[in-house]
């Protein structure tokens, strides 16, 4: 790891995040519909034209694209990402209401897929073309077929209305209500993670210092935990990786079914309202979010692989 590996790494994160910038303020630009309908819709009550012009030139909507563009990322920049259409408070306090909600559901998801799908993708490995392979590869292929609303649903018909053991319906943040979606996430994330750590399992099984190893005399318990299981995490971790910027950025169609109050419905809403500047705030978290993480499991790698240590070094 070297300064100019981190130089170059952060100059092209800050040079994707102003095209992220640019592509997402042109496609709301250019998006039909005038978001000053959205702010001043009252119903059935007629809104003068002289109100909507006012209105449009309040919010710098009567300015060229340019302007407006330059207007926006100056603000960005100064930490102001401009005032939510529909909820009048600024978009970096409507983000931080629904981050907490995103992050609790995304951090129980992730346990209970990490103890789910490396069990069972050492299991499959370890029993290759036998028994426990084969049903663990069958649960797996349904469970990335099923739709995740219809896994939602069904969670929600059998363990919340038929059997009453959770709640279906509210919008707080509580650990009763969190049990379901996260388990939602987790059973479609494990789903393609177990075929994952399988095939990384099996990859590192096939290498000759495993069959050097069982020369020896090692047992294969000794060599699973203290090699294979090491070196097959490296191409893990990108995966890992984007799972949690995936669940980060909130999970729409889940927090819908649930109602549970995160970014992704958020989202979904601020595209309903024509909410643009929260919209553009969503985006750009986003962005940041994947680019963080890109960056930390490029870190990760590069201290985890000898390999790479030893190429930083020359």
């Amino acid at each position: 790891m070297t300064a100019k590996f981190l130089l170059t790494r952060l100059g092209q994160m800050v040079l994707t995040l102003l095209g992220v910038t640019f592509l997402t303020f042109s496609l709301t630009f250019l998006a039909p519909g005038d978001p000053v309908d959205a702010i001043l819709e009252t119903g059935d009550t007629i809104v003068s034209q002289e109100t909507i012009d006012r209105t449009r030139h309040e919010l710098g909507l009567d300015l060229p694209f340019h302007e407006q563009y330059i207007r926006w990322l100056n603000g960005v920049l100064h930490g102001d990402m401009g005032k939510s259409y529909s909820a009048k408070i600024p978009v970096a306090d409507k983000l931080a209401q629904a981050l907490p909600g995103t992050l609790a559901l995304a951090g129980t998801a992730l346990v209970m897929m990490l103890i789910i799908s490396v069990p069972c993708g050492i299991l499959a490995a370890v029993y290759r073309n036998r028994w426990p392979d084969y049903l663990i590869r069958g649960i797996t292929f349904l469970g990335v077929s099923m739709p995740s609303f219809w896994v939602g649903l069904l969670l929600l018909f059998v363990f919340g209305l038929k059997l009453g053991l959770f709640p279906i319906a509210g919008g707080e943040v509580t650990p009763d209500r969190m049990v379901l979606p996260a388990l939602t996430i987790a059973i479609l994330l494990s789903s393609k993670y177990t075929r994952q750590v399988r095939t990384a399992i099996l990859e590192e099984l096939g290498q000759d210092y495993v069959v050097g190893a069982r020369a020896r005399g090692l047992s294969m318990q000794r060599i699973l935990w203290r090699h294979v299981l090491p070196n097959a995490c490296l191409p893990l971790i990108t995966l890992f990786g984007l799972a949690v910027g995936w669940l980060l950025g909130g999970v729409a169609v889940i927090e819908i079914v649930f109602s549970w109050p995160g970014m992704g419905r958020l989202a979904v809403r601020a595209i309903e309202m024509r909410d643009y500047p929260l919209l553009e705030g969503f985006v750009l978290w986003i962005a940041v979010l994947y680019m963080l993480v890109n960056f930390i499991v490029d870190i990760s790698y590069a201290y985890l692989d000898p390999r790479l240590k030893k190429g930083a070094k020359v």
